[in-house]
């Protein structure tokens, strides 16, 4: 199970029990905003949102009745061996039970939820209840490399046959599984690849770390050959892989991360000094990376760092043209989040003008996933409905370029960040700027050597022009342009020619930042322009707060518009000569003709 579990609340005499269960299992409070006041997570279609969850793989902890569950999720269930851990939980916490994803860690997670509730979990697969474990579903740190013998097995032990173990898996110590020295069937704990069958169930620990370096821009095909053929030539599982590691230097090194995702297994990254804590245990140290990184080795210094002070170097340096590789090995199953740092992501994140139904799915993605939100706060406040275990940083308005520096500088922490924006992250909003920081020939002064290593995502969003077109029909159904009226970071002349260029080409002109306390008199002077080469009937649509509680949309005309209706939270759509104005039940429609109709035959 890698996912965090959602867990589901249906009414708010499970809010108690489900806020146990997310102390010690972590995850998150999904309920319905009419059931529940507080949650981490909001639903508004039960059925459907556990189903959403059930096909991206999120574990699913109902504290509601099974049958919910059930009914909800029957519709789904095809593939025993791809399906999620779904557990029904009481509400007063009295029961427990697992009832899919039994062998993919739902028996292992109700037993913890258990642990937590002090109650039993009603385990009902046979192998568990016989003997305590489940031979298809190894512990964290452990992978089967052939399940499909594992059924066979278990029932032939089930049957009163006997298993011998090779090698070491110390979690069957304590399992009921009959052993003996001569026992027909074999359990097999190894790193080193081997061949299962119907008798031999081969189990590798995630006990192996592969320390890698390449020269900058090192492709990821060379680096990923290098690695699988080293694999290969010592007889190690790729399966037993627990993690890569490198220095910090090469947080933004695509081929490493290439490797990580070939394998799949997380990236980690050491600091210099992280490194040269192992000088003395390397195998082959270089004066010439000494000089050119600060260590004498990153291959090995990173596979024996992770491997901690008990883990030995197995396969030392290996070098292609570009690049090295190590392997250590440690002497219990690694838990990569123990080493070192990952690298850090800022997702630059528009949410649309303000409505939960405008967020895009990645936007909702990424910031459940976010470690910290940064954002001007009443863009944080517009997403709290999403908020769980995150850490907020919030800042005024005007404070852009300051947010834009911690959002990076947090990522550069190795954390997962989301920059909130409202409307578009790349339209008027956060996008550029980051990128503008993380530029070192631009005009403002750069962000740390770490913030600049961290994986950039801009998430775009539904803008506050394609928001207010939408409110009242297709005005910018044909050749549009969007001008910001503020003049803070612009020269107004330069805005004024943007503004002439636009009349001219007769666009459908889309002005942001309208009018604010400060600037009262651009809105006016752009109307005038727009008045020399427009009809005073030209459709104009005023829209602000688009998307919340206080949202207003109106239709006007250049003539008629009165400039003290519009203010810092509008946007104004401004029709081209052949922008239209229709009435559909009394309600104004806009639209902007693109032609089709003129290339259709007249009768």
């Amino acid at each position: 199970m890698s996912a965090s579990p959602a867990i589901i609340v249906l009414g708010p005499s499970a809010f108690e029990t489900a806020a146990r269960i997310r102390n010690v299992m972590g995850g998150h409070i999904h309920g319905r905003p009419a059931r529940v006041s507080k949650a981490d997570v909001f639903f508004e279609d039960t059925s459907r949102h556990m189903q959403d969850l059930f096909r991206h793989g999120v574990p699913i902890i109902g504290v509601c009745a099974a049958g919910i569950l059930i009914r909800a999720l029957a519709p789904l269930l095809s593939d025993k061996g791809s399906e999620p851990p779904v557990i029904a939980v009481a509400e007063d916490g009295s029961a427990v039970v697992p009832l899919l994803g039994g062998h993919a860690g739902a028996n292992d997670l109700a037993r913890k939820i258990a642990g937590a509730l002090d109650v039993s979990a009603a385990i009902t697969t046979a192998g568990d209840v016989r003997f305590g474990v489940a031979l298809d579903d190894p512990p964290q740190g452990w992978i089967l490399a052939n399940p499909e013998h594992a059924k066979d097995v278990m029932a032939s032990l089930l049957a009163g046959s006997q298993a011998r173990i090779s090698g070491n898996i110390p979690w069957l110590d304590a399992s009921g599984i009959p052993l003996a020295d001569s026992g027909e069937k074999e359990l097999c704990g190894t790193f080193r690849t081997d061949t299962g069958s119907p008798v031999k169930l081969i189990y590798h620990p995630k006990a192996l770390v592969l320390g890698v370096g390449c020269e900058r821009d090192c492709t990821a095909g060379e680096l990923t050959e290098l690695v699988r053929s080293t694999l290969a030539a010592h007889g190690l599982a790729p399966t037993s892989l627990a993690l890569v590691a490198s220095i910090d230097l090469k947080a933004d090194e695509e081929a490493v991360h290439a490797v990580g995702e070939h394998f799949g297994v997380p990236v980690r990254f050491l600091s210099v000094d992280e490194l040269n804590r192992e000088a003395s245990r390397l195998k082959n140290p270089s004066d010439i990376v000494l000089q050119e990184v600060g260590c004498p080795g990153v291959a090995e210094g990173a596979a024996l760092a992770s491997a901690g002070a008990d883990g030995t170097l197995l396969v030392e340096k290996t070098k292609s043209k570009r690049a090295t590789c190590a392997i250590a090995v440690a002497p219990e199953p690694i838990d990569p989040l123990s080493v070192g740092r990952s690298r850090g992501t800022l997702s630059v994140v528009g949410v649309g003008p303000g409505s939960a139904d405008w967020r895009t799915a990645e936007a909702v993605s990424l910031l459940a996933d976010a470690t910290d939100w940064v954002g001007y706060g009443l863009y944080l406040d517009l997403v709290s409905d999403l908020r769980g275990n995150v850490r907020e940083h919030r800042f005024d308005l005007g404070e852009e370029e300051k947010r834009a520096r911690h959002a990076l500088e947090l990522a550069g922490e190795g954390r997962d960040v989301a920059l909130v924006c409202s409307g578009d992250a790349g339209i008027y909003a956060m996008a550029s700027l980051v990128h503008e920081l993380l530029d070192c020939n631009g005009t403002v002064a750069p962000v740390s050597d770490a913030a600049r290593r961290t994986k950039i995502i801009v998430a775009p969003g539904i803008s506050a022009l394609q928001a207010a077109a939408a409110r009242v029909g297709a005005p910018i159904g044909h050749d549009f342009c969007a001008i910001s009226l503020s003049d803070l970071l612009t020269p107004w002349e330069t805005i004024e020619r943007r503004l002439v260029a636009a009349a001219t080409g007769d666009f459908v002109v889309a002005l942001y930042n309208p009018r604010s306390l400060r600037r009262r008199n651009q809105f006016d002077q752009a109307l005038d322009i727009l008045h020399h080469h427009r009809a005073p009937t030209t459709p104009v649509v005023v829209a602000s707060s688009l998307g919340r509680k206080d949202e207003r949309v109106s239709v006007t005309t250049l003539g008629e518009i009165d400039p003290q209706s519009v203010d810092m939270m509008s946007v104004v759509l401004v029709g081209a000569t052949q922008t239209r104005r229709t009435g559909m039940s009394g309600k104004p429609r806009v639209y902007t003709p693109r032609g089709y109709a003129s290339k259709e035959p007249r009768p």
